[in-house]
């Protein structure tokens, strides 16, 4: 499966993702608040990719990795994940720091909230991220979402974003799945 917008090329991880993920994954600017600043390694992407390869499995859904459409190269990543006890779906997104600020995440993240309502029948879509993440709200703003709440989880200040199925609307912004 592959997602297509006016851009980007997504398509769930696989194994050959692995190197080009751990890159992002280790990259100062992304873990700073992705993974808490903790420096992680090659065997926490591959569990990455064994979960989200699981998760596509049993529910039709996981991570994606981006790219432009002309190119091979993965600069970042956009899909749901399970966070928290009980599980609770959130979306999650993340690009190569050389990409910030050019709407990619935007684009990606509302490509991602429109394959969860239209292609996995979600009636809500959630994302969450620590209040210094401003960029991270700019680009659910732009996605659609809107103000949930502010909470305290285990310990971490956290800002929830949502938007439910109904006050989704499809723009005509190029989108395929393929």
């Amino acid at each position: 499966m592959v997602i297509e917008t006016a851009r980007l090329r997504l398509r769930p991880y696989t194994g050959d993702d692995l190197d080009a993920l751990h890159r992002l994954f280790t990259d100062p600017g992304v873990r700073r608040y992705l993974l808490d600043d903790e420096v992680v390694g090659r065997d926490f992407v591959e569990h990455e990719i064994k979960e989200t390869r699981a998760l596509f499995e049993k529910q039709g859904f996981g991570q994606f990795a981006i790219r432009f459409k002309d190119e091979d190269d993965v600069i970042g990543f956009c899909g749901y994940r399970f966070f928290h006890d009980p599980p609770e779906r959130h979306l999650l997104y993340g690009l190569a720091p050389a990409y910030w600020g050019r709407g990619i995440a935007a684009e990606a993240a509302r490509a991602m909230i429109r394959f969860g309502f239209e292609a996995c029948g979600f009636d809500e879509v959630i994302a969450a991220a620590d209040p210094p993440n401003t960029a991270s709200f700019r680009v659910m703003q732009k996605a659609g979402m809107t103000f949930q709440k502010r909470v305290d989880v285990d310990g971490l200040d956290t800002i929830y974003y949502t938007i439910s199925r109904e006050d989704f609307l499809a723009d005509d912004a190029f989108y395929r799945i393929a």
